[in-house]
């Protein structure tokens, strides 16, 4: 979303960057305040996300329970934002449209509320987007939710789904994984049914991808009636393709990157690097970790591995003293970093993420 953000303002637009109240002050902590006072033209603004304060204020949130929250609480702070900004006391050219992230489906209510016209960003894929309207294809079809939890391992996730608009060769465990639950009312099966349904009365769509990628996959989004879908990526690719501006100065990271992870780049041979990184929602088992730890210490590479401190769940990431010793001399561990800057970097050859 910062990216659109900026690459609107490259092109003359006023833009309002809003964010929750609880990401705001982590950009803050993370990089000081200068990183969020804006330049002429693009400032910054904040709502409640309406969770009650945690104990840790600079984890990730509990998804499940931030998307429902968002969903019961922001419309009125959202809107109540909009009519802010079109006070002509601040100054500030009123706002002609929204742009906003299909997950965040109360700015659509906002927008059309106030007679705005609203897009739609996703910033995955297409075929991720038809992973998930396509959710309503397997309850109708009796495929979920599962029956029991043996179906998570007895192979019956091999089943084909065959006839899927715009999808190939699936199998259901090719699906986005929320589905693989033996809850009907499982939340976030709803939530993004509902999201990914409404986007049907956006204005366009602004999908992080391109053409030559995905446009069977984009054709067939349009089919399901939604309005244009405009392909404009990859995202990162494009930013980082602007000229030199003050907006190179704007990057919202959520924690305090390391800059050590580049000296450490700078002294390997070209491609000869895996990097990890899980991003900064995807949360794991310890065992899980410790999987992914033995396989990157077997695979014989060099590797810098970014693990959070919040990365594995309900308790601090352990590794096998053995696995520190087999990967001596070949590792870097980093809670954060700079991620555009690594992925530039030539001594990276391969990177492990999530699929999200």
């Amino acid at each position: 979303m910062l990216n659109v953000a900026k690459l609107l303002h490259a092109r003359g637009f006023d833009v309002t960057f809003v964010n929750t109240e609880y990401n705001h002050a982590r950009l803050v902590r993370s990089r000081g305040a200068a990183a969020v006072a804006g330049l002429p033209g693009f400032r910054f603004a904040t709502i409640p996300d309406g969770l009650p304060p945690s104990g840790d204020d600079d984890v990730t949130q509990d998804i499940p329970a931030l998307c429902k929250s968002t969903t019961e609480t922001c419309l009125g702070p959202f809107r109540d934002l909009l009519t802010r900004l079109n006070d002509p006391a601040t100054g500030n050219p009123p706002v002609t449209r929204v742009v906003s992230d299909v997950v965040m489906g109360f700015s659509m209510e906002a927008a059309n509320e106030l007679g705005l016209p609203y897009v739609q960003l996703w910033t995955a894929s297409a075929i991720s987007y038809l992973g998930y309207r396509h959710y309503r294809l397997l309850i109708g079809r009796g495929l979920a939710p599962l029956k029991d939890a043996e179906q998570l391992t007895n192979g019956y996730l091999d089943t084909p789904v065959e006839d899927v608009p715009g999808l190939r060769s699936m199998r259901l465990g090719d699906f986005p994984s929320f589905i693989r639950t033996t809850d009907p009312d499982e939340y976030m099966v709803h939530y993004v049914l509902r999201e990914t349904e409404r986007t049907a009365g956006a204005s366009a769509v602004i999908l992080n991808s391109f053409d030559d990628l995905e446009g069977e996959a984009v054709q067939a989004m349009e089919a399901l009636g939604l309005p244009k879908v405009y392909t404009l990526g990859p995202l990162p690719l494009l930013a980082h393709k602007e000229s030199p501006s003050p907006r190179s100065a704007i990057n919202l990271s959520l924690w305090k990157e390391q800059d050590e992870c580049l000296q450490w780049l700078d002294g390997r041979e070209p491609g000869s690097v895996v990097y990890v990184n899980f991003g900064s929602i995807t949360v794991m088992t310890n065992a899980q970790m410790v999987e992914f730890a033995w396989g990157l210490a077997q695979s014989g590479k060099q590797f810098m591995w970014i693990v959070r401190r919040d990365l594995v769940k309900g308790d601090a990431a352990v590794l096998p003293e053995e696995f520190l010793a087999e990967t001596a001399g070949r590792e870097l561990m980093a809670s954060w970093c700079p991620q555009q800057q690594v992925l530039d970097h030539p001594a990276v050859g391969a990177f492990l993420t999530h699929s999200g």
